[in-house]
């Protein structure tokens, strides 16, 4: 098992092609969009289990001693312009860049080749949750996507280890790993999602939780959905919970009445309304 303490760094550990029951990636109709797909989402395979920053510095005042002739005046303070903030890439926000991205482009296709993020890379230790049903989770990504690998996991595993999540009602915890794990949660091109996916019908539009893996779309990382319009924070934290739901054995659920708060395993991707939006299991007003 991995660490659960990490600090920072990108590293990645090569973790070969991935590995699932699917044999051929499958066709995308060329004009797919979410409302035309009929996908149905199996919950298969479910898991057993510093610096402050540059700050202006303002030297000390000293006043010159008075010359024979000429009152004393003080030395100018000098100070030293604290460093810009990070930029954001074009296209992006602070929360996407908080969410990992690095563009805003979606590939259809990467390198196929998925990487582990090292459990050492974690920024803090993952919530045990008081019970005894711990999950190990791996994290994944497809090597050439514009992500930062290391901040996706962190992501990831706060959305899971958050009290609104999965382990809100004590049932389960999660620890990330770099070794074998219980639960892997792959970020991935379209094009693999399809081929992780399959037989499901994912089209290259959305993800899918089965064979112990949540494979999570890039092209919905980077775009969310229309029905959560402005907030995508939400919508990557709905599809973390959700996917991983399936592993959990958890079916899809359907809206129950209108303005009612979504459950997180209605099929959001598609359509929220006339619930309304919910990335959580265990939402708290």
């Amino acid at each position: 098992m991995g660490a659960l303490l990490a600090g920072a760094g990108t590293g990645w550990v090569v973790a070969g092609p991935p590995t699932t029951s699917a044999a051929e990636p499958v066709a995308r109709p060329p004009a797919a969009t979410l409302d035309a797909l009929d996908v149905a989402v199996r919950g298969g395979g479910a898991a057993a289990r510093g610096a402050a920053g540059d700050r202006p510095l303002v030297g000390p005042s000293r006043p010159a001693g008075p010359g024979p002739t000429s009152p004393g005046v003080p030395s100018t303070a000098t100070t030293r312009a604290a460093s810009p903030a990070p930029t954001v890439p074009p296209g992006l926000t602070a929360a996407d860049v908080a969410a990992g991205l690095l563009a805003a482009d979606v590939p259809e296709h990467a390198s196929g080749e998925l990487v582990v993020v090292p459990a050492a890379q974690r920024a803090h230790a993952d919530a045990a949750g008081g019970t005894d049903r711990v999950l190990r989770v791996r994290v994944e990504v497809e090597k050439g996507l514009p992500v930062d690998p290391a901040v996706f996991a962190d992501f990831v595993m706060t959305t899971l280890t958050d009290g609104r999540g999965w382990g809100g009602d004590g049932s389960v915890a999660f620890e990330v790993t770099d070794a074998e794990p219980d639960v892997r949660v792959v970020l991935a091109s379209p094009d693999l999602v399809d081929e992780m996916c399959a037989p499901l019908r994912t089209a290259g539009q959305v993800s899918c939780g089965r064979n112990g893996h949540a494979a999570l779309n890039f092209r919905r990382w980077v775009e969310a959905v229309q029905d959560y319009g402005d907030d995508r924070t939400s919508y990557r934290q709905y599809l973390v919970n959700h996917e991983v739901g399936h592993l959990l054995g958890r079916p899809h659920r359907p809206c129950t009445a209108a303005g009612a708060v979504a459950d997180v395993m209605q099929q959001q991707s598609y359509a929220v309304k006339p619930c309304l939006p919910n990335a959580w299991p265990f939402p708290q007003d």
